[in-house]
């Protein structure tokens, strides 16, 4: 009978390895199953996805990209490297591929998360190459992040000074 409120509230069941692991003020907004018992689970936080020692959450300001096709969600993972004066180098993880059986409204849901977490996003041509810029939303804290994502070959002294100068020109050293 549970399961059917849930689903006539538009609520998700909450797979039992997540279920113990969310914060207080976390709403649970789809699930999926990815076989052999592990789960997909998108949250106003983040996804939690599965892994060797329990489920981890993946917060939205760490998903550089995101994509749907065939029954396969494509996840990009930032990985922060450094931070210099308010301001996060990251570079990108190799792409993470889900398959999900009956994936429901991941697709959507993650597609809207990730995309409302970016506040404004640019690129700058540096020596060598260049940079992205992106301002995001940090789940459950007050601001924004600058990200900073240098191109292959970009000159690393450069990515580290302008990055800075543009923290400090935010406001966010």
């Amino acid at each position: 009978m549970r399961g059917l409120w849930r689903k006539l509230l538009g609520r998700e069941e909450v797979p039992a390895e997540v279920a113990g692991r969310l914060a207080p003020d976390e709403r649970v907004l789809a699930t999926a199953e990815l076989g052999a018992g592990r789960h997909l689970v998108v949250t106003s936080l983040g996804m939690w996805l599965p892994a060797d020692d329990g489920p981890r959450l993946l917060g939205w300001h760490l998903v550089s990209k995101a994509g749907w096709q065939g029954g396969t969600l494509t996840l990009v993972e930032a990985q922060e490297i450094e931070t210099l004066g308010g301001a996060v180098l990251i570079t990108d993880l190799p792409p993470q591929r889900l398959r999900l059986t009956g994936p429901g409204r991941v697709p959507e849901s993650v597609q809207a998360r990730v995309e409302g977490s970016i506040r404004s996003r640019h690129h700058r041509e540096l020596p060598g190459g260049g940079a992205w810029f992106v301002q995001r939303k940090v789940p459950g804290r007050d601001g924004v992040v600058l990200q900073v994502r240098p191109d292959p070959g970009t000159d690393e002294a450069a990515v580290r000074q302008v990055a800075a100068d543009v923290a400090r020109s935010l406001g966010l050293s």
